[in-house]
């Protein structure tokens, strides 16, 4: 969890999660669309992670709601990740993917997931480092895979490019010299 005042933890929280109300609560239809009635226990509703969370882990006995992980963790999603990690699309599932997928992994403890989201950084984050040392790269057969970066990824490679631009720089000045 970030500062109180992190936009993209603020992001973040505000990504919607599937939710399963376990009891009846009334006056809260209006989170299904029922302006009048109430909220009837199985009902799916997708609330903001923030808001979900809060109400899985309200009551000391037994939980308002059932979260359920986004689709953006979903099986298939992790399926393709272990397939070819740089073959998915992370922004179009999630604009903070690995924040939301650390968030997530506070809530259910899934080792399967964390090892996938670790290896699929890994892997991306050498296909990001290259494409940074070679702009060209980043314009032309790499340019599907940067649109695809989540803004964790988009962070790496603006660091990246302007290292290799710094470093750049810094040999001319020492061949000026």
């Amino acid at each position: 969890m970030g500062s109180y005042y992190d936009v993209d933890a603020i992001l973040t929280d505000s990504q919607k999660v599937p939710c399963t109300f376990e009891l009846t609560v009334s006056g809260l239809g209006f989170l299904e669309g029922n302006m009048s009635g109430d909220m009837k226990q199985g009902s799916k509703v997708e609330l903001p992670l923030w808001l979900g969370e809060m109400l899985a882990l309200s009551l000391n006995t037994s939980s308002l709601v059932t979260l359920d992980p986004p689709s953006a963790l979903a099986p298939r999603v992790m399926n393709a990740l272990k397939a070819d990690p740089r073959m998915v699309d992370l922004r179009a599932l999630a604009p903070h993917f690995y924040n939301l997928g650390t968030r997530i992994l506070e809530i259910f403890e899934e080792e399967e997931i964390t090892e996938v989201l670790n290896e699929s950084f890994k892997s991306r984050a050498a296909v990001i480092a290259d494409q940074a040392h070679n702009p060209r790269g980043a314009l032309g057969e790499g340019a599907d895979f940067m649109r695809g970066l989540d803004e964790n990824e988009r962070q790496l490679f603006r660091a990246a490019h302007d290292s290799a631009k710094a470093v750049r720089t810094w040999m001319t000045d020492l061949k000026k010299k």
